[in-house]
């Protein structure tokens, strides 16, 4: 793992997690918060799911350990999770810019919610944070999709189909 790969896969999930912020806002507040049996029950808790994702593992790197993710009741709408959402990635972008390669391999530990304590190569951790947005973003497109809305396509060649930089970090 090298920081200009990081790079590229966080700017990609940017992107990715900008296109599916856009589709969510087309719909109306019934089918933003409807449940619908997924295992974040719906498109509002998915993408809080999602936001909580991305804190809560920059906060891993900056030598915290938060107890819990955020809850829907702390961010309850689209308008609070674009805000608090553009804030995480902006200090994520930060965080990679003072990154050096060496920092890759250095051992990050830190306590989950249930009080244990896990250690992994920050590159390690790093890369899961895309993997977990990713596989969340496809739930929403199938969330999307079941209310007859219009699901974004977020596939990583199509970041780089759209005009995205192949320089580091998007």
């Amino acid at each position: 793992m090298d920081l200009a790969y990081l790079g590229a896969l966080y700017g990609y999930n940017r992107w990715a997690n900008e296109k599916v912020l856009a589709a969510a806002a087309t719909l109306d507040e019934e089918k933003f918060k409807r449940e619908m049996g997924n295992s974040f029950s719906s498109v509002r808790d998915t993408l809080v799911h999602l936001f909580g994702g991305e804190w809560i593992w920059l906060e891993r790197w900056n030598g915290r350990s938060p107890r819990g993710l955020p809850t829907v009741a702390e961010v309850p709408d689209l308008a609070t999770i674009r805000a608090k959402w553009a804030r995480v990635a902006e200090e994520q972008r930060r965080f990679l810019g003072q990154l050096q390669p060496s920092d890759l391999e250095k051992a990050v530990s830190y306590v989950n919610s249930l009080g244990e304590t896990w250690t992994y190569p920050l590159w390690q951790q790093m890369a899961h944070v895309v993997n977990h947005s990713s596989y969340h973003r496809g739930q929403i497109t199938t969330l999307l999709r079941q209310l007859g809305a219009k699901a974004p396509g977020t596939d990583f060649l199509r970041y780089y189909a759209e005009g995205a930089s192949n320089s580091p970090q998007g």
